[in-house]
């Protein structure tokens, strides 16, 4: 009896946590403001409307990180496998001097932005519920998150959207 009490419990789990799973960004995750490597501030939407129209890769991640350093070479096998798809790099270093140097360090090849150093309580890691970095995230060519969560480069799921997403 207990058994089939269960089986109902864990399928309504199973369930709800699939459809909690966002697929826009919320206004405030929009108008969360960066900071371009020129130093330019521009809100996380004006970032998304410069790729409008095109495939999306986020990697949000930082050079203090071990595991996004450790992550960065599978980053570029993925850029070598998805050439025409746009890398976008959301960093959370301490400081913009580390950034920077980590952006050179790292060869992080695409377009880059300083979130700030707190990543818990802002409103882009609240929108996405930032738990873990390094994290990948995939928007497709009409804006809406196609992958809302994966924590390496070579994730199964991660591939196969890309490769839908061709």
């Amino acid at each position: 009896m207990k058994k089939l009490l269960i089986l109902p419990v864990l399928l309504f789990g199973l369930f709800s946590c699939a459809q909690n799973t966002p697929t826009n960004f919320s206004e405030q995750a929009l108008s969360d403001n960066m900071k371009s490597t020129d130093g330019t501030e521009v809100t996380f939407k004006q970032i998304l409307e410069k790729h409008k129209g095109k495939t999306i890769v986020i990697d949000i991640w930082a050079s203090w990180c071990p595991d996004c350093i450790k992550g960065m070479p599978k980053v570029h096998d993925l850029q070598k496998q998805f050439p025409d798809v746009t890398y976008l790099f959301l960093s959370y270093d301490r400081t913009e001097e580390a950034w920077l140097k980590g952006i050179e360090k790292y060869n992080v090849q695409g377009d880059n932005y300083l979130i700030g150093s707190k990543w818990k309580g802002g409103a882009f890691s609240e929108s996405v519920k930032l738990d873990w970095i390094p994290r990948y995230m995939v928007v497709d060519k009409k804006g809406n998150i196609a992958l809302f969560r994966a924590i390496e480069a070579d994730d199964e799921k991660l591939i196969s959207i890309l490769k839908q997403l061709k």
